[in-house]
């Protein structure tokens, strides 16, 4: 009996063995190398196996009929294949394709620094803007701590890389802002428009930017609104220069939110001696407004809304004879609106719309003579993006922006007043496409075609950014393009036939990112060419045979994991620029470049005490400057002493809706020299005599308590509301 249940096993075991199926393969990759660990399965089955160290594998199956192999590995594409399984032998060769991983494999760095972008890494967020000693949470202030940017006292705005502070244009939500800084006397620094906590993501490239953005001739800084917000909150700030309300209210799929804040400097200036010599000091009343809106399963609607009005009044002294004063009068009114909407149209197809205005207007009285100035510009923009697969993505759009412009000035002599004013309309269109070759080589390519309206001709400007990964941090960058921007409204307003000055910029860049750690190298050159110049020194007579250029180097590094609680990051730009322009007679370093910058910022978290400290220290190389009574072969030889700043700041949260926040500029009351004015006329000696360009007053001082009234919830876990 035993003999037959042998035999019938032996024969049932047969059967069996003749009813599998045997598939054998290789894995590889595209370029032949065998890949190890590959997972092989038949696919809604138990049946696979591993690929061995020479990529090979082999396995048997009881599955019949038309089957799914699958093969899958670690950043490589699944691999699936349609098989007849009838009793033969399979042979599979399986080819893996490598997956692009946009999140972790390279990105283009090449003039950028981004934050936000869930594409890329953070380099400054909101709350590193508002807590940089020194910046007294103004965009441009915390922007000028980072590498090809430099310190201008006598201004405050974002200089870059041989630029002067004009050639810096704002986008919000990719819509233009005409007149992003607020008004300011003579000599002194003006600040941004917008708070940083506005905005969820901020992008600032320093050249080599996309074909999307035009009319920028050195840097594009680029805010991204948020969206709709998740509790019902109320924010009162008061401050050692006045105070501000603001209110969010949240519903089911939008948010609504206002602010009301007021300034007045006079208490303030009262009790810190300044050098200007002020009448009324400035009073600003500011207000603006948001509304977001979902839109079905992932649209949203957006709005912002802000207005300002401020004026100040002060003595300009002459300076042969300081005894002599004329009365300065400045009423400023501006207003700015902006809308988008972005919707996904299908899994690959995302559309972004959008339109903003911008209205400023200044009136100046000198002793009484009444002076206006006016600039109000609409921008409009329709954007299609298209991922044609996880390898290649596509934009292109349109965009129209005109404004208007108009100068008038009393003249006491005729008794009438006399005008200037131009409408500038232009029209554009781009498109861009970005292709990861791999996860260690990715390439953008663009075009900007542009009309100008106002002088007739148009213009067409290539970008083009490279980047290339060898390892898994270290990256390679290289950017190319052409810009371009009309000039400054007090040059076209005397001749509309002026061609927009150009630039060209050549960027190379090295750079190594981990989460918590930052180190890069950029050099660039970027070449100038058809910047205004007068003629024979007259400024009403003007042409484009302008030109300069400006290259440099620049280092960054930023650490947050050395050192527990401690955040700090280090910059420093090299800069060597010349420019034959304006009222120039040769070719010269202007007076706002300075050749060595450097930024040192420090924050200290002190986490038993709720506090954090923070320092900032700035140095900037001496500047040249125009003396008159020098001959012009010495035309901007003349130097300023260096650049040299102290900031800290402190914020202390004794409990979690309240914050202290006190800060000082210039902790060590430096008299930093920003440059020198020469008066019109020579003295009796034949001398024209000169005024330093100087700080309004040693130090800064701010003052601010942070009150936050919200229910502790979110709109998600909050019901029926």
């Amino acid at each position: 009996m035993m003999k037959p249940l042998v035999t019938l096993f032996i024969l049932s075991m047969g059967f069996s063995a003749l009813g599998q199926n045997k598939i054998t393969g290789n894995v590889s990759d595209e370029k032949g190398e065998a890949i190890p660990g590959a997972n092989i399965l038949i696919q809604d089955s138990y049946d696979g196996t591993s690929s061995a160290s020479n990529g090979s594998f082999s396995f048997s199956t009881d599955e019949k009929g038309e089957r799914v192999v699958q093969v899958s590995f670690v950043g490589y594409k699944m691999f699936t294949k349609v098989i007849d399984l009838n009793g033969k032998p399979l042979l599979i060769e399986v080819i893996l394709k490598e997956e692009i991983n946009q999140l972790d494999g390279v990105v283009i760095s090449a003039g950028s620094f981004t934050a936000g972008e869930e594409k890329r890494r953070t380099i400054l967020k909101a709350v590193d803007i508002a807590t940089t000693a020194g910046a007294t949470a103004d965009i441009a202030g915390a922007l000028n701590t980072l590498p090809g940017t430099q310190k201008v006292g006598e201004t405050g705005r974002l200089f870059v890389r041989g630029g002067d502070g004009s050639e810096t244009r704002t986008f919000i939500d990719g819509m233009v802002v005409l007149d992003a800084y607020g008004p300011a006397s003579p000599n002194t620094p003006s600040r941004g428009r917008f708070l940083p906590f506005m905005f969820k993501g901020t992008s600032f490239s320093t050249g080599g930017y996309s074909a999307e953005y035009g009319q920028a001739l050195s840097s594009a800084l680029v805010l991204n609104s948020k969206d709709v917000a998740d509790m019902n909150q109320t924010d009162i700030g008061i401050l050692s220069v006045g105070a501000d309300v603001a209110h969010t209210q949240v519903w089911d799929k939008a948010s609504a939110s206002a602010k009301i804040g007021y300034s007045n400097i006079t208490p303030y200036f009262s009790l810190i001696n300044q050098v200007v010599d002020w009448k009324n000091a400035p009073v600003s009343l500011e207000g603006s407004a948001a509304y977001r809106q979902k839109v079905g399963k992932d649209g949203i609607f957006k709005f912002f809304g802000n207005f300002n009005q401020s004026s100040f009044t002060l003595y300009n002294h002459d300076i042969l004879d300081p005894s002599v004063k004329q009365l300065y009068d400045r009423d400023n009114r501006y207003r700015y609106m902006n809308g988008s909407y972005q919707q996904f149209l299908t899994s690959k197809w995302s559309m972004r719309t959008g339109l903003s205005y911008s209205y400023n207007q200044d009136k100046i009285k000198l002793d009484g003579s009444p002076m206006r100035e006016m600039e109000n510009g609409i921008h409009a923009k329709a954007v299609l993006e298209h991922s044609v697969s996880d390898q290649v993505e596509i934009k292109f759009g349109v965009e129209f922006l005109t404004r208007n412009y108009e100068a008038s000035r009393f003249d006491e002599n005729s008794g009438s007043t006399l005008s200037l004013n131009f409408q500038e309309p232009l029209t554009a269109a781009f498109a861009e496409a970005e292709v990861f070759a791999s996860n260690h080589f990715v390439m953008k390519g663009g075009i900007r075609l542009e009309y100008n309206g106002l002088n007739g001709k148009a213009s067409v400007d290539p970008r083009l950014s490279l980047a290339y990964k060898p390892g898994k941090l270290g990256q390679f960058s290289l950017a190319y393009g052409k810009f371009r921007q009309s000039a400054q409204n007090l040059y076209v307003r005397w001749n509309d036939e002026l061609s927009q000055e150009k630039a060209e910029h050549f960027i190379l860049n090295y750079q190594i990112m981990t989460d918590r750690k930052t180190f890069r190298i950029e050099t660039y050159y970027k070449k100038y060419d058809q910047l205004i110049k007068f003629e024979n020194g007259n400024p009403h007579v003007l042409n484009n045979k302008g030109n300069g250029y400006a290259k440099g180097i620049e280092l960054f590094w930023r650490d947050n994991a050395t050192i527990k609680n401690v955040d700090y990051w280090i910059s420093y730009s090299f800069l060597d620029t010349k420019r034959e322009y304006l009222n120039f007679p040769t070719s010269a370093v202007p007076s706002f470049a300075s050749a060595h910058n450097l930024s040192f910022v420090y924050k200290h978290f002190i986490t038993p005490w709720k506090m954090q400290l923070g320092f900032t220290y700035s140095y900037g190389s001496p500047r040249t400057y125009y003396n008159p009574n020098k001959s012009s072969d010495q035309f901007n030889t003349d130097k300023t002493p260096s650049y040299q700043d102290v900031s800290a700041n402190v914020a202390y949260l004794p409990k979690n809706n309240l914050i202290i926040y006190l800060s000082c500029t210039n902790l060590l009351g430096r008299d930093n020299i920003f440059g020198y004015e020469y008066s019109t006329q020579p003295d009796a000696t034949g001398v024209y005599a000169s005024r330093a360009i100087r700080q309004t007053a040693p130090r800064f001082l701010f003052v601010g308590v942070f009150i936050t009234i919200s229910k502790n919830k979110s709109i998600n876990q909050l019901p029926n509301l």
